[in-house]
């Protein structure tokens, strides 16, 4: 008689014990669960992005302030830059000169096959 009684308390706790799964399982795959998992998951995906983004940054500015150590870069406030510099057997450079036509007008070329003869 004990025997009956352990195989069927055994065989109803694995009943309730699968039947719980189930349910459980078949909570997380409802619509509103996953839609919420997902948004979960996008979250922090977004977090690890911008902590990512925020790295990268924090190199960046630290591997400039190494490289503008490294050539000296670093000039003091008062310090100005050179003007520009022009080679000299260049020599000066040419005015520069833009025309503009109206719209009736059309500037006189030798190939123009359209003027009167």
């Amino acid at each position: 008689m004990f025997r009956r009684t352990f195989w069927f308390t055994a065989g109803a706790a694995a009943g309730v014990w699968a039947t719980t799964k189930v349910n459980r399982k078949l909570k997380q795959l409802t619509p509103e669960s996953l839609a919420a998992q997902a948004a979960n998951k996008a979250i922090e995906t977004g977090h690890r992005l911008k902590d990512f983004a925020l790295d990268v940054r924090a190199g960046m500015v630290q591997r400039e302030a190494e490289l503008g150590e490294a050539l000296g870069l670093d000039a003091p406030a008062g310090h100005e830059l050179p003007g520009v510099r022009r080679a000299a057997a260049l020599g000066p450079t040419p005015p520069t000169t833009t025309t503009t036509y109206s719209y009736d007008e059309t500037p006189a070329s030798p190939h123009n096959r359209n003027e009167d003869h």
